[in-house]
């Protein structure tokens, strides 16, 4: 299916860019994937600028020609344009519909910040990220609890916003030693990602090795830190 008419400009390195692709896989969308390097200090591509002005990032999806961006925004559109195909990835009953898009957008603007940067900063600036991430995954952790899933019983839109970027985090905090997500303070989002990633999980297989993402940001950690510092200020 589509095949010809998809492209998505991503890079395999990047968890918003594995959202859209596993979102597309679980609807059964083939696509043509352009792998961009996203390596610090590496230049923009030149489609990616052309495809994205506002905002020069990646993920970028094609659809005949025409540019959709942003993770989130994408999920949606791929839900709506193969609404016959595959699960539904948002529900149906509008509250649903409108309680799925909140937390999602809460873990995009809540967690993800202070989650990434504990992971490269240092002392007391590194502590207070810590303490904010750990705060609000611990609203994401109650939401979880007695749940299969966010929606409940089937993969939806906030387990694929979630789970990319979580899965990044347990990697990552392997790859510099630092730890700021762990099943002691968090078992119910440890125990989902653990029932999706394993053997018959809905994203088993769907997402990067984690020894080839390991090494490659341990082979990239100092440009990532002074990237991130530089930028955190």
């Amino acid at each position: 299916m589509a095949g010809d008419d998809v492209k998505l400009l991503g890079s395999w390195a990047s968890p918003f860019s594995e959202r859209v692709q596993v979102g597309l896989k679980l609807k059964g969308v083939s696509y043509n994937f352009a792998d961009l390097d996203i390596s610090p200090g590496k230049p923009k591509s030149p489609e990616l600028l052309l495809y994205n002005p506002a905002y020069k990032k990646i993920p970028v999806l094609l659809h005949h020609g025409q540019p959709i961006a942003e993770s989130l925004v994408i999920l949606e559109f791929v839900d709506d344009q193969w609404a016959g195909e595959g699960p539904s990835l948002l529900p149906k009953d509008p509250y649903q519909r409108a309680l799925a898009r909140f937390w999602a957008k809460f873990f995009d603007d809540k967690c993800i910040l202070p989650l990434w940067m504990s992971l490269w900063t240092e002392g007391e600036k590194q502590k207070g990220l810590m303490a904010e991430a750990k705060a609000n995954l611990s609203i994401i952790e109650g939401e979880l609890e007695g749940k299969k899933f966010f929606g409940g019983e089937e993969i939806g839109f906030v387990d694929i916003a979630v789970i990319c970027i979580l899965y990044w985090i347990d990697v990552v905090q392997e790859a510099v030693g630092v730890s700021v997500l762990d099943s002691e303070r968090h078992p119910a989002a440890c125990r989902w990602m653990k029932d999706l990633l394993g053997a018959g999980g809905a994203v088993n297989g769907l997402l990067p090795p984690r020894e080839k993402l390991r090494a490659y940001f341990e082979g990239n950690k100092e440009g990532f830190r002074a990237r991130m510092n530089a930028l955190y200020g």
